[in-house]
C-alpha cells in the first residue's frame, strides 16, 4: 500500500529540517512534501503552478500548516481549501508557533481539525509532532475523496 504524503506547509527552514526529523525519528515514513509559502501550498492542494497535472484527487493524508506565511498566510489558505468542495473535508493540523487566542479562534472557525503550538523545547517538538503523525496518519479515519465531476473545475 502506497504511504499518503504530509504536505507540510512551512516558511522557517529550521521548522522545516525539525518538523521532517521528528517525524523520521518517530518512525513516521510517509513523504512529505513541502511548500514554503501559502501559494505553494494551494497550488499543491488545486494542481496548478509547478504542480499542473498533479493527480489533484491523490489528497495528503495531512496538512501541517503554518500561520505566518509569505504571499497568502495560513488562514487563507484554510479558508480556500475549505471553500473547495473537492478539498473541503481535508485534515489540516494547524502547526505553529502562535499561542495567540485570536488565531486559535479564526483556525477552528476557518475548518482546522486541530491546532498544535510547536514547542520551543527540541525533545517537546519530537513527541509532540511524533503525536500529532501517528495520530492523523494512523489512528485517524480521513473522510472519503469526493468524487470529482466533470464540472468540478478552478
Amino acid at each position: 500500500m502506497k504511504h499518503k504524503v504530509i504536505l507540510l506547509v512551512e516558511d522557517n527552514p529550521d521548522d522545516e529540517l525539525l518538523t521532517i526529523d521528528a517525524l523520521e525519528q518517530n518512525n513516521i515514513g510517509n513523504d512529505v512534501v513541502v511548500a514554503r509559502n501559502g501559494i505553494e501550498a494551494l497550488d499543491y492542494m488545486f494542481g496548478r503552478g509547478q504542480y499542473e497535472g498533479r493527480d489533484v484527487t491523490d489528497m495528503p493524508a495531512i496538512i501541517l500548516l503554518d500561520l505566518k506565511l509569505p504571499k497568502i498566510d495560513g488562514l487563507e489558505v484554510l479558508r480556500q481549501i475549505r471553500e473547495d468542495p473537492r478539498t473541503c473535508m481535508q485534515p489540516i493540523a494547524i502547526l505553529t508557533s502562535s499561542n495567540e487566542e485570536e488565531d486559535r479562534i479564526k483556525g477552528y472557525k476557518l475548518g482546522a481539525n486541530s491546532y498544535v503550538r510547536k514547542p520551543v523545547d527540541f525533545d517537546e517538538f519530537i513527541r509532540a509532532a511524533g503525536q500529532l503523525g501517528l495520530y492523523w496518519l494512523l489512528l485517524n479515519q480521513p473522510p472519503p475523496v469526493p468524487k470529482q465531476k466533470a464540472t468540478d473545475t478552478i
